[in-house]
């Protein structure tokens, strides 16, 4: 059964699990893939409720993003399992069903094709309704040096590439029980 419920309601719930890590789930085709989040923001934006995260250009997820246009945010809502968010934050979808190997159950959203994820259950259905490239040259260059270090010594998975703002347009949250 999935409660609906008032997504600000529950925004300082939501946003002290961000910093924690949640999950973001996309399916494209017939492959889903969810990837650990520590960046994003609920909030309004063209008088709609949007939750916005933040992907790296090289991540599998950006190109199923850019694919599927849509995507769950699979939110913890009381004891959970820590090694979900630890294993799909590093582990590439290239390389490995994460939803397979942690054994989750994947949900039928609502209203979108990606699924929710049970074992996180406070989830939000998102349709992406604009995404944007950072600006890397309007980045501080102390962020710069703290998240997107360079160098010759340094591998293209080291995160050296910037990121895109994914604009998720909220079209229903709920907690699943």
């Amino acid at each position: 059964m999935k409660r609906e419920i008032n997504v600000f309601n529950h925004a300082a719930e939501i946003m002290n699990a961000v910093k924690n890590g949640v999950l973001i789930t996309t399916k494209s085709g017939d492959k889903v893939n969810s990837m650990t989040i520590s960046w994003g923001m609920l909030g309004i934006e063209w008088n709609r409720p949007v939750f916005i995260t933040f992907v790296r250009e090289s991540r599998f997820t950006k190109e199923m993003l850019d694919e599927s246009m849509n995507f769950t945010v699979n939110i913890p809502f009381g004891e959970f399992d820590k090694r979900i968010v630890s294993f799909c934050g590093a582990h590439s979808g290239r390389d490995v069903d994460k939803a397979k190997a942690l054994n989750l159950t994947m949900l039928p959203s609502d209203s979108i094709p990606s699924p929710a994820v049970a074992e996180l259950p406070l989830t939000l259905e998102c349709n992406v309704i604009y995404r944007q490239m950072q600006d890397k040259n309007a980045i501080p260059t102390s962020v710069k040096a703290d998240f997107y270090p360079a160098g010759e010594d340094r591998h293209a998975h080291d995160n050296q590439d910037f990121h895109i703002a994914y604009y998720g347009e909220i079209v229903k949250a709920y907690i699943i029980e």
